[in-house]
């Protein structure tokens, strides 16, 4: 039975392209899912605007707007 070494390079190069690919999943699904609430229509006049005045404005739950503005602010 043989074994084999493990390139370092070759798996940290891997291991970044999944994680884009993730990380592009992840963005893809936020985006889609602030279009399908109208959040991006509700912001789309520049004018600064709280999470209250968002989920007035769309007619959604605080909790989930303040959740989805803090993942937005990560990518």
């Amino acid at each position: 039975m043989t074994t084999s070494s493990i390139d370092e390079a070759k798996l940290n190069e891997f291991m970044t392209k999944v994680w884009n690919e993730l990380a592009g999943a992840w963005s893809a699904s936020l985006v889609n899912i602030g279009d399908k609430l109208g959040l991006y229509r509700a912001m789309a006049d520049s004018i600064p605007i709280t999470p209250q005045e968002l989920v007035s404005k769309t007619n959604t739950t605080e909790r989930y707007i303040r959740e989805w503005l803090a993942r937005i602010h990560q990518l």
